[in-house]
């Protein structure tokens, strides 16, 4: 991606562009396809806002150290900005723009009122205590609190970050407030105004999109064999709920390593396993096998839950899955989704498959706003509801316009935003 293609900002480098650089090859695929609205279009390669925030605190130890934090608003002409904070210790400025723009096209994708937006700091959280995580996350927050707030910019968590993190962050936003903000952010603890069904939300959208992409394509989900990559929050869960369908879980990587089982994973068994040990690494009840033969393992549904850049040109012609659900943000690179294309996968994109979270979010900003809680019945009738009819949406766009489901949800999502966009003006 050259600097002739896109004028880029100052701050990023054009020969090493990272996670940005593909979402700007997103964009360009998607371009053609918005008619007038494509005057407006450079809007979308460039963040409304973005903050970089030194985060300094005093470690246990009576050191003091600092931190690189970020917080990326990218399009707020549908609403306030939405998206998580992650902390990584390879978290970039590039990463989290990407992730701010995807989480735009996501929100705009399945429709719930909301900007794009994504923070993150740059750190290990695994070397830091529980009070050194509360004291990063409360100066951090109180960092970013002059463009954050429950009608400006409402974060929520993403990887290696969770419910407690949350709940610091409303509370520190609260206090320097003077008054309790529950709406601030969300995937918070119950007791303060979470939803339920939001633990499970991304995890059950995967697998509601991966039955209708199944049902497009006259698959019986029943009997299926599945593997998963990320056995966290959104791979489990997804797992749990084919196993509970009567499909085969048969393989499953996370960063402990990848195991095999050609009969299918006790996913109980396997959950539990992983809850008490952190990873799938040791589970007695399958094979291990190397890292690099899980891509070629035979299955029907692949569901890459882990990070971004994990389906690249050097493995995705191994892949045999007949439908690739990306339950992480950005873990196919543009390179193998025309690989996959060419073979005959169905992948269907992240800005779909992974909205389950945010949409259940949505619903738990609109709760606290109302301070009248559903069920988790309700909530979940609710997010499939809204899952089926994006699928369905993204999947009649890309059979009238004949591209992937990939550049049918960019369609649809940009076409939403840049209305919006033209429809606001430019003020002043």
């Amino acid at each position: 991606m050259s600097q002739t293609t896109h004028a880029l900002p100052s701050y990023l480098r054009p020969d090493d562009l990272g996670p940005w650089g593909i979402y700007l090859q997103q964009v360009d695929r998607v371009t053609p396809y918005l008619g007038s609205l494509s005057r407006w279009v450079e809007t979308l390669k460039r963040p409304k806002r973005i903050l970089i925030v030194d985060v300094p605190i005093e470690l246990d130890n009576g050191t003091i150290a600092h931190f690189e934090g970020y917080r990326v608003q990218h399009n707020t002409s549908r609403g306030p900005g939405k998206g998580g904070v992650r902390f990584h210790q390879d978290v970039t400025l590039s990463e989290v723009m990407a992730l701010s723009a995807w989480m735009s096209v996501k929100n705009a994708a399945v429709n719930v009122p909301y900007g794009g937006a994504k923070g993150g700091i740059r750190l290990d959280p695994r070397k830091l205590s529980m009070a050194e995580l509360e004291r990063v996350t409360r100066r951090y927050t109180s960092e970013i609190n002059i463009i954050i707030g429950p009608t400006k910019d409402i974060p929520a968590p993403d990887v290696n970050t969770n419910e407690q993190i949350m709940a610091w962050m409303m509370d520190t936003y609260s206090m320097n407030e003077g008054s309790t903000a529950s709406g601030v952010v969300t995937g918070k603890p119950i007791s303060l105004g979470g939803s339920l069904g939001r633990r499970e939300a991304t995890g059950r959208g995967v697998f509601v999109v991966s039955c209708e992409a199944a049902r497009h394509i006259g698959l019986e989900v029943k009997g299926a064999r599945v593997i998963v990559q990320g056995f966290g929050n959104v791979g489990g869960i997804a797992a749990r709920l084919f196993h509970e369908a009567g499909a085969q879980v048969v393989g499953v990587q996370d960063h402990t390593g990848t195991i095999y089982n050609g009969g299918g994973l006790d996913v109980p068994a396997l959950l539990a396993h992983v809850a008490e040990t952190g990873g799938v690494g040791g589970f007695a009840r399958a094979d291990k096998i190397p890292d690099s033969e899980f891509w070629g393992l035979d299955c029907e549904f692949l569901i890459p839950a882990a990070l971004e850049g994990q389906i690249t040109q050097h493995n995705a012609g191994q892949i045999r899955a007949k439908i690739v659900v990306e339950g992480a943000n950005g873990p196919t690179t543009p390179e193998a989704d025309d690989i996959l294309h060419e073979n005959g996968t169905l992948v269907v994109p992240d800005v779909v498959a992974n909205a389950g979270g945010v949409t259940v979010s949505y619903f738990e900003w609109v709760q606290d706003f109302s301070s009248f809680f559903w069920t988790e019945e309700e909530i979940n009738h609710r997010l499939e509801r809204i899952m089926r009819e994006a699928f369905d949406g993204v999947w009649h766009v890309a059979q009238d316009h004949k591209v992937s489901l990939r550049t049918a949800a960019f369609i649809v999502a940009c076409t939403r935003i840049l209305q919006a966009r033209q429809m606001r003006g430019l003020y002043p």
